[in-house]
């Protein structure tokens, strides 16, 4: 059984100052506490008025050789360093104040953020951390570079990376292994610089970027070796490509449990990771809230809706919000009657049922607004009717309603109905208000 650990945030504020790795821009950064489920948010403290960007990969915007974060036109630059120093030292919550638009790059590794966090001092929050721990084995890939995220029975984060640029590279074939936990990632991890081949500083130059570094500032590699500097490890390439993973990897909005293997993958495929580990987790929720929740059974549908065998087309509401959405599903059994004649031997269920199915979830939903009005929604047109595949036997269909808008005399219902989480229909349904019969 996987153990339950509390939320953590800093104890007092910190700063540090420095100039942005890519801008060369002068900033200072203000780490401060922050409320449990907050996570980590940046803050451009030098707008007009202050902007929150939620350090969430669905934030994340493009940018070659680094991390950065947008919230319309303000960004924050090279935020993977610090990220990767608050996921090894399980910050959860934080709050990082910026005066400028790029994060200092120091001394490219995660060291000069994990002593300012560490001389705020790390709290304990009265909220359970809710990590993403992974389930199933997820593979990206991009030409011959790959990540793959697999399952295990620990309580923890481990990373396997290969780092291969081939036989005549002047960086050498380099594996690590490790074990992310705060002892590691402050010894093995966190002094790793960044590094780039010589060619590329220069082109980085040549369009404007760190024209203030030098040769002491950073790890360039050029034909002979390092220039001008030396390594800290004699694979710290390898260990800095774990650095940047660690902190992309936090941008999930949770810490991460379970194993990843790596090749050769940069900040690029990192995110996509991400974002796949959370589409795979929000599919296990959705089909667990799914299998276990009832918000309307099938003896509160009757009482609703006039429909009756054989045409009532919903076995259970499962979501329902207010008068906003509705989730419903639809069990499509082989012994359904519409099969013995659509098709004696290829069944497939009627699109006009899949409509009637997502017009009686509508009808649900739009139940809630004309309680008590003395009012009925009765089907009035249909708009952007799509089909997108067969529904068969044994199949279950979820269909999803939300309202768009709802007056006096009309409803207006967009719905689609999904197997497996693939599309199979679409519809916007409208519906004109009439008096309730008498009972």
């Amino acid at each position: 059984m996987r153990s339950l650990k509390p939320q953590h945030t800093i104890q007092n504020t910190a700063e540090i100052s420095g100039r942005g790795l890519f801008t060369g821009e002068e900033v200072t950064v203000r780490f401060k506490p922050a409320p449990v489920d907050t996570g980590i948010v940046f803050v451009r403290a030098d707008a007009p008025s202050p902007v929150r960007i939620r350090a969430h990969v669905s934030n994340v915007t493009k940018r070659a050789r680094r991390t950065s974060l947008k919230n319309g036109t303000l960004s924050i630059e090279t935020v993977e360093h610090c990220m990767a120093a608050l996921h090894a030292l399980s910050v959860d919550n934080a709050e990082i104040e910026l005066t400028g638009g790029e994060l200092p790059g120091c001394d490219g590794s995660s060291q000069y953020f994990v002593d300012a966090i560490l001389q705020a001092g790390i709290v304990e929050q009265q909220a359970e951390q809710r990590p993403l721990t992974i389930t199933e084995t997820v593979r990206v890939c991009e030409d011959d570079a790959e990540l793959i995220a697999v399952p295990t029975d620990t309580d923890d984060l481990n990373i396997l990376y290969d780092l291969d640029y081939g036989p005549s590279a002047r960086v050498k074939r380099q594996i690590f292994a490790v074990r992310v936990s705060e002892d590691t990632f402050l010894r093995e991890i966190a002094p790793a610089r960044t590094f780039l081949f010589e060619e590329e500083a220069k082109q980085f130059q040549a369009a404007g970027l760190g024209k203030h570094l030098t040769y002491q500032d950073v790890v360039v590699i050029g034909e002979s070796g390092v220039v001008g500097n030396e390594f800290r490890y004699p694979d710290e390439c390898v260990r800095h490509k774990v650095l940047d993973l660690i902190g992309d990897l936090y941008l999930a909005g949770r810490p991460l449990r379970g194993k990843i293997l790596a090749r050769k993958s940069g900040h690029a495929l990192n995110h996509e990771l991400v974002r796949r580990l959370l589409e795979t987790i929000e599919r296990n929720e959705r089909s667990h809230r799914l299998r276990t929740s009832t918000a309307m059974d099938a003896v509160a549908l009757r009482r609703i809706l006039p429909h009756r065998y054989p045409f009532l087309l919903i076995d259970r509401v499962v979501e329902l919000d207010g008068d906003r959405r509705a989730v419903g599903i639809k069990n499509v059994s082989i012994n359904e009657s519409y099969f013995q004649g659509h098709y004696p031997t290829q069944p497939i269920m009627p699109g006009v049922l899949i409509i009637e199915a997502m017009a009686q979830l509508s009808g649900v939903l739009l139940a809630q607004k004309l309680e008590h009005t003395g009012k009925v929604a009765v089907l009035l047109s249909m708009d952007h009717v799509k089909f997108r595949r067969a529904v068969l036997p044994g199949d279950q269909l979820v269909l999803e309603a939300v309202t768009i808008r709802v007056k006096a005399r009309t409803g207006h219902v967009r719905c689609v109905a999904t197997v497996n989480d693939s599309l199979v229909a679409q519809a916007e349904i409208k519906f004109m208000m009439v008096d309730a019969e008498p009972a």
